[in-house]
């Protein structure tokens, strides 16, 4: 299909602003023009019974800022089902604050409790410290569960691009730990270290993610070459330290059509059918990569934000 014409819109303007790409920029510069575009073409914030910042331990003494989202007032006589949710950026961009309406919307339309996680960003934390920061923030809820009127047994795991590979390393690990899982909300997710599919060549330029930007991103975030190879940055084709993808919980996995990333999105859920899981995989015709974040110029996103709702809303047995 044709670009969304709103999505052309969209890609119009970014170009006629002749503002520098976020490669062409040092990641501090990157970071401060990301937080000031993110709300642009947001939804409208829904309102929360609560929103809470909180301080979550990580494995190396540190704590990082996580956001905890109730729509409504929580029971602990009915403790509420809960989505943790990784944001995205390249593993160097990207916050609590920039996806902060969109886990409003997962929060009120998913009728669940959302943690948000700040997990720390590349180069500062290279690999595999968002994987670290991202696994103890779900183990740390886990844990506390009945303290945030959470129920334990109804916990899924989410996130968008860099954020969605964070995601799919959470569940392998959730499982190996005898967390079960109700779900993986995976937008758009990174599953690859070397972007050599066809929609990586086709892609690769004037579709507002690029293959220069990925690239930069990859190389701020990883230690060595020997980072890509690893099954953590790469959970589709690395090799190193590389698990069985079996008994993981059900995936539910968001692709646009014109993202760089849609192939790999493809590929991961066939990976997971493979290895005997349930997976649903919607590529959403005429969009680009980020367009989850774009729900308030592009009218035709509103589906996508209902349908990811209601796989939240089936996995945790809620009306």
């Amino acid at each position: 299909m044709p670009l969304n014409s709103k999505i052309e819109q969209v890609l119009d303007m970014i170009a006629r602003a002749k503002r520098p790409q976020l490669h062409e920029s040092s990641p501090q510069q990157a970071r401060a023009s990301y937080e000031k575009s993110a709300p642009i073409l947001e939804i409208a914030s829904a309102p929360m019974f609560s929103v809470e910042d909180l301080q979550v331990p990580t494995r190396d003494g540190a704590t990082i800022r996580a956001r905890l989202y109730q729509p409504v007032e929580p029971s602990w006589a009915e403790p509420a089902p809960a989505l943790v949710y990784y944001h995205g950026g390249g593993f160097t961009v990207g916050s609590v604050d920039t996806h902060d309406a969109l886990c409003r919307m997962f929060a009120r339309d998913g009728r669940c409790t959302v943690l948000s996680v700040d997990y720390r960003l590349a180069p500062e934390y290279k690999f595999p410290t968002a994987v670290d920061d991202a696994f103890d923030a779900l183990t740390w809820l886990h844990a506390h569960a009945a303290e945030y009127g959470v129920d334990a047994k109804r916990l899924a795991v989410g996130g968008d691009s860099a954020g969605g590979t964070l995601a799919t390393v959470c569940a392998v690990l959730a499982r190996d730990v005898g967390i079960k899982l109700a779900l993986q909300l995976l937008i758009y997710p990174g599953t690859t270290g070397y972007q050599q599919t066809d929609s990586h060549s086709r892609l690769a330029d004037g579709f507002l993610l690029s293959g220069d930007t990925i690239q930069w991103f990859f190389e701020l975030y990883v230690r060595d070459k020997n980072d890509r190879d690893d099954w953590r940055f790469a959970p589709l084709d690395g090799t190193r330290g590389a698990p069985d993808f079996s008994g993981l919980a059900p995936a539910w996995i968001a692709t646009a059509e014109y993202d760089p990333l849609s192939d790999e999105g493809d590929a991961y859920a066939e990976k997971l059918r493979a290895a005997g899981n349930q997976v649903t995989l919607k590529r959403y015709p005429g969009m680009i990569h980020e367009f989850f974040k774009m729900g308030g110029f592009v009218p035709d996103v509103a589906q996508a934000h209902q349908d990811a709702a209601a796989v939240l809303r089936a996995a945790f047995g809620v009306e």
